[in-house]
């Protein structure tokens, strides 16, 4: 008698669950080590793409809210949960959120012109709501009481230029030319790291024309 073959163990089905896991881990490990380096990040979606597919990585962020380690701010955004002993639940900056719209959207964002004077040190005047120029469509983010405006504006005006070199374009721009005395260009100098300074020259074709001869003075220390 011919002998006859031996049949091989039912394989057991691998677990449908097992990438969902996986990636669930990924996403848990990824907020963790980002938010040790800003407690205030705001995550969007668009931060996990390459390691799963938006529906498995939307999954993984539902999965993280309904276990309090993250918190959904507005449709698409999230943060890590931080309170205060004495302000209780803290709410994300207005800087975190603008971020994760300009990395979520692939658009550039930066501060009225008035705003980036203001936040380099060179006025004292500030706007009553934040107001964002975009090279994206115009629109109104809305987050607990407060609301943040997207301004579209033409490519001229925002430009592809570094976050730093923007903000000192703005800055340039808010003050006007007549404006832009030389102490105000020293205290850009020592206020600018050299890194950002080296920036400013690398970016120099993307500003108006009558910028150049500030902007190659506030790098002027890099080209002794």
């Amino acid at each position: 008698m011919s002998p006859q073959p031996t049949s091989k163990p039912a394989q057991k089905p691998a677990s449908a669950s097992a990438p969902a896991v996986t990636l669930a881990r990924q996403v848990a490990q990824r907020v963790a080590r980002w938010a040790k380096k800003e407690p205030a990040r705001v995550f969007t979606p668009a931060d996990f793409l390459d390691l799963g597919t938006p529906h498995a990585v939307g999954m993984a962020l539902s999965r993280m809210v309904r276990a309090g380690t993250l918190r959904r701010v507005v449709r698409g955004l999230y943060d890590v949960p931080r309170s205060h002993p004495l302000l209780g639940e803290l709410s994300p900056s207005t800087d975190a959120l603008v971020q994760a719209v300009a990395r979520r959207d692939g658009v550039v964002v930066q501060p009225l012109d008035v705003d980036a004077t203001n936040l380099l040190g060179l006025s004292e005047q500030v706007v009553a709501k934040p107001v964002y120029e975009t090279n994206g469509p115009s629109r109104k983010l809305r987050v607990g009481g407060q609301e943040i405006e997207f301004r579209h504006r033409s490519p001229r005006r925002v430009t592809a230029a570094a976050e730093s070199s923007n903000l000192v374009f703005a800055a340039l721009r808010g003050l006007g030319k007549a404006h832009v005395t030389l102490e105000r260009v020293a205290h850009l100098q020592q206020m600018l790291p050299p890194k950002q300074r080296a920036q400013l020259l690398k970016d120099l074709p993307l500003a108006p024309v009558w910028m150049h001869p500030f902007l190659r003075h506030i790098a002027g220390q890099l080209q002794q």
